[in-house]
């Protein structure tokens, strides 16, 4: 498939999704979240990627937030019905919504959609020289993507209430400091950790099981204490049962690659509904 505004290449099991509008500081248009959303759909459905990288082309940002080109009109339109909105023949899907890991590898400033957005991947690596703002209450608008639940998560509701009231600007090391980001580095080796984290994970870890730790971990955001422990045993039995299991402790004690056989899609759909 041919893309306007991102790049996407799949090596090793990794498929690398990069924005790329480096002029323009990658900044947000909707031709992008279409695209991107349509490359999720196909990282989703191909067995053959176990983890996704998103990164954005140039040095200079990640994403710079919504490309304001628009003006004072950047912000409108968003009362128009989804439908009218979609640049994609699907359903838009976000990163924590696919069964694959996704890490965001933030190898520069991100801000606005630029954060929120690498909000809902799994792990965020960023450089420590990055400039990070939910910069939206500076903008006459609010937090969106469930910035409102992920940040207070991740950082605490105290931390989060200063990021998203004040609209601040942070550095990559203050975000990696709050738990905002896994790891800050040095700018030049955030896509190389990103990419080396995702290839583990692709060369040793059970498709199967991944997909259900992330899905759970996700849920996990609302559910509870007890009924999260009722869910991961259904699971851990149906999973004990399969031919991972076993080759997941001889593989370990042959010690060898493993050879996975099961996929997510192998999972029954009422044990983790």
């Amino acid at each position: 498939m041919d893309y306007q505004q991102i790049l996407f290449d799949v090596s090793d099991g990794v498929a690398l999704v990069t924005l790329n509008r480096p002029e323009a500081m990658n900044t947000w248009t909707a031709v992008m979240a279409g695209e991107l959303s349509e490359a999720l759909h196909r990282c989703n459905d191909d067995n053959t990627v176990r983890a996704v990288v998103l990164t954005g082309a140039g040095d200079r940002a990640f994403c710079a937030g919504a490309d304001l080109g628009r003006g004072g009109g950047t912000f409108g339109g968003r009362d128009r019905p989804p439908a009218a909105r979609e640049t994609s023949t699907r359903p838009t899907i976000y990163p924590f919504q696919i069964d694959k890991p996704v890490i965001a590898a933030l190898n520069g400033h991100a801000v606005g959609v630029g954060i929120t957005y690498p909000m809902l991947a799994d792990v965020r690596i960023v450089a420590d020289n990055a400039k990070i703002a939910f910069a939206f209450v500076r903008r006459g608008v609010l937090p969106e993507l469930a910035s409102h639940v992920t940040l207070a998560r991740v950082v605490g509701l105290s931390r989060a209430a200063e990021l998203l009231l004040s609209g601040k600007t942070i550095s990559g090391a203050e975000a990696a400091a709050m738990g905002l980001a896994s790891r800050a580095l040095p700018q030049a080796e955030v896509l190389p950790a990103a990419l080396e984290l995702a290839r583990d994970i692709a060369a040793n870890t059970a498709p199967a099981s991944v997909a259900v730790t992330k899905k759970f971990l996700w849920e996990g955001l609302t559910a509870s204490v007890p009924d999260m422990m009722q869910r991961e045993s259904a699971i851990f039995a149906w999973l004990g049962n399969q031919p991972d299991a076993r080759e997941g402790i001889l593989s370990f004690v042959e010690k060898r690659k493993p050879n996975w056989t099961s996929t997510p899609s192998d999972v029954p759909k009422n044990l983790i509904q």
